[in-house]
């Protein structure tokens, strides 16, 4: 298996987005990153990856007729080497939450149940999308585990939110979404935004609220307009569009809370790794699945 074939099982450029989960929690527990913080970090980054070797891996007969390009149905991957891959990446997860702290690690037990429940049983179902939602909010109280997760709870929700809403429409991507998923994705991820906003203004932080402002209104603006396109318009391409656009989105609104939580260092960390995503977005093919 090539290296390039790996990158592509794993959806590298996707990777970026789930750095700022343990970010936000690791800021909302005592407003700065550390060593726990970074070491959540890379713990979700194990975990995103490994999901998603086990979503080719779990999908290998659906996508050698609706994704054939994929690793695994082009016989650029095997079937075993994409399930050793995510189980290699989930124990690489579960090492790195170790070094975060014992908190960490008992939250990133069950995050990481909910990765290989999510890909071999639940989306297919009517859980899938709550099921993806809980992964991304257990990843967040993952990086506040150290200092005591409840204080992340907010942001948590909001991201989780967030990603139940973007789920839903990704399952529109080869026969199309419908009007009131759409709708309901953008209504939640306003809701969201608007989340860190508040937040970062009850813990009465001007500069942190003003961060927490222009991150807020840099994801409205990457996730909105996919979302309305996809109400006006629900075929398979605007949801394709409306998921890549929410999945990028996602870094944008992780900035806003750590602004919020007062880390100018967290913020501009997420900033960097928001415009590093539009770069590599921009190489990416427009009809790409994501």
């Amino acid at each position: 298996m090539r290296v390039r074939d790996l990158l592509e099982l794993v959806r590298a450029p996707a990777v970026l987005t789930v750095f700022g989960d343990g970010v936000v929690g690791a800021t909302a527990a005592d407003g700065r990153i550390g060593a726990e913080g970074a070491a959540a970090s890379a713990a979700s980054a194990g975990f995103y990856a490994a999901g998603m070797a086990l979503n080719d891996f779990a999908d290998a007969e659906l996508d050698a007729i609706e994704r054939p390009e994929r690793p695994i149905p082009s016989g650029r991957v095997s079937p075993g080497a994409a399930l050793t891959t995510a189980a290699g990446l989930s124990a690489g997860g579960l090492a790195s939450a170790a070094a975060a702290g014992p908190g960490a690690l008992r939250v990133a037990r069950p995050l990481v149940a909910c990765v290989w429940f999510y890909d071999l049983v639940a989306k297919k179902t009517a859980l899938g999308p709550a099921a993806m939602a809980a992964c991304r909010g257990l990843d967040v109280a993952m990086g506040a585990a150290a200092d005591g997760w409840r204080g992340a709870a907010a942001p948590a929700a909001a991201i989780a939110g967030h990603t139940f809403a973007v789920t839903q429409v990704s399952r529109g991507e080869v026969h199309g979404t419908s009007r009131p998923v759409a709708v309901l994705a953008a209504v939640v991820s306003t809701a969201a935004a608007a989340t860190a906003v508040v937040r970062a203004v009850r813990l009465g932080r001007p500069r942190g609220a003003a961060g927490a402002v222009i991150g807020a209104g840099a994801f409205v603006c990457s996730v909105l307009p996919g979302f309305l396109r996809a109400a006006r318009e629900p075929t398979a391409g605007n949801a394709r569009d409306a998921t890549r656009r929410g999945i990028r989105g996602m870094v944008p609104l992780q900035a806003a809370f750590a602004a919020g939580h007062g880390s100018t260092r967290g913020a501009l960390l997420l900033a960097g790794l928001a415009a590093l995503g539009r770069i590599v977005a921009a190489r990416k093919k427009q009809g790409d699945v994501t």
